[in-house]
């Protein structure tokens, strides 16, 4: 038999039992439509995080306390070995030649009050730098400026969600709120900025840095954020602050300083991981599905060993029985390969449609992966019946009732 007639006769046969062979099918559409699904999540995570790096400024490098290797992932700044001070900060941006600004930045959380009202938040001790290097903008107001970092001054900058959940709908500015024990006076409101690699940038308050230090009873820093005058200069200015840095600190380096594309990297280096291990947790129920088609073949050479035989006796050679059940296996696959792509696509839609937090982003090259891989299976899963199929005995055959 040509090629043609080969998947005619296995496509008449596969549609003789209708309902079994689309039951069958059904675990390579999961199957498939799960690999494109996990792979679209995992995809989206790592385009939503590396958009969100660079909404939050470009040319940016953060000095923590603490020595970490870029391979074990970003030092947060918990694990201290020597504190990074407000005076290191000031000394880098005098001395630093490559840079524009090195802000001192404190973080904590305290309790924020206003007539009856309060809630926990996040308190970021900044100077008037950091919102133009971190692209935040004020929509009513002003945002922390120098004289209010030099003398202490008690103002805060609210965001959008502690604004409207503390003052509600009363003018803001000019308006006194309790921040721990301390009385501070609002003098701006962010714009709405949202979720940035999972912290509201709209629920934090923040203040001058000195004042941060004092409400916070500490002299170390959560981190300097430095501003580099262009990319090209990012190692040497690394290098710059590097050399500060260990002149000060008795000649040992014990911190970290991390550009914005390695901070992308360690990303992509777990996302990776996080995508290969979502795809190989689908590609079992592939192979699950494999088995079921590799069953039902099985099945259907017993039900129709009669008929090989008579296949036989009329001049029907092994490769022409081997070919058509291996095809019949194969379409099997392919179909559901088919459908597994349109299932896969519509729950990746439907899923980012559903739960806009969630990003998905659908890939090229995991829709052909998988739809290949889908082939493959029945290849693989359906050539052990097709070829115990093709070496029946004839006579032994025509005698199976």
């Amino acid at each position: 038999m040509d090629v043609i007639e080969t998947i005619s006769v296995a496509k008449d046969s596969l549609f003789v039992n209708k309902i079994r062979s689309a039951l069958t099918m059904i675990g390579i559409i999961i199957g498939v439509g799960a690999v494109i699904l996990l792979v679209s999540i995992g995809e989206g995570a790592r385009r939503e995080i590396y958009k969100e790096l660079g909404e939050l400024g470009s040319n940016i490098l953060i000095v923590v306390p603490g020595k970490t290797s870029k391979e074990g992932g970003m030092h947060m700044g918990t694990s201290v070995v020597r504190k990074i001070t407000y005076d290191e900060a000031r000394f880098i941006e005098k001395r630093a030649k490559n840079i524009i600004h090195a802000v001192p930045v404190v973080l904590g959380t305290s309790w924020i009050k206003y007539k009856g009202k309060s809630r926990d938040t996040y308190i970021v001790g900044v100077t008037d730098p950091y919102f133009d290097i971190r692209n935040l903008k004020i929509e009513i107001g002003r945002g922390i400026n120098a004289s209010d970092v030099d003398s202490r001054q008690k103002v805060c900058v609210l965001g959008r969600t502690v604004k409207k959940e503390v003052i509600g709908d009363a003018n803001p500015l000019g308006a006194v709120v309790s921040i721990g024990d301390t009385k501070y006076r609002v003098i701006g409101i962010m714009a709405p900025k949202g979720m940035a690699l999972g912290f509201d940038i709209d629920d934090v308050v923040f203040i001058p840095t000195t004042s941060a230090l004092e409400l916070f009873d500490t002299d170390r820093l959560f981190n300097i954020t430095v501003k580099v005058r262009n990319a090209e200069l990012i190692d040497e200015a690394k290098k710059e602050i590097r050399g500060i840095l260990i002149r000060r600190h008795a000649n040992k380096e014990d911190f970290t300083i991390l550009s914005q594309d390695e901070m992308i990297a360690v990303m992509g280096k777990i996302l990776n991981i996080m995508t290969a291990v979502l795809a190989g947790i689908a590609t079992i129920s592939l192979i699950v599905g494999g088995i079921g088609i590799m069953n039902i073949m099985l099945v259907s050479v017993k039900e129709r060993t009669r008929e090989i035989g008579i296949r036989k006796a009329v001049g029907a050679k092994n490769r022409d029985i081997l070919l058509q059940f291996l095809a019949e296996s194969v379409i099997l696959s392919v179909i559901g390969g088919v459908g597994g792509i349109i299932l896969g696509i519509a729950l990746s839609v439907g899923l980012h449609y559903f739960f806009d937090f969630l990003p998905t982003h659908i890939t090229w090259w995991s829709v052909v992966i998988a739809f290949l891989f889908s082939g493959m299976i029945g290849v693989f899963f359906g050539v052990y019946p097709a070829r115990k199929a093709a070496l029946y005995d004839p006579i032994v055959a025509l005698r199976y009732e």
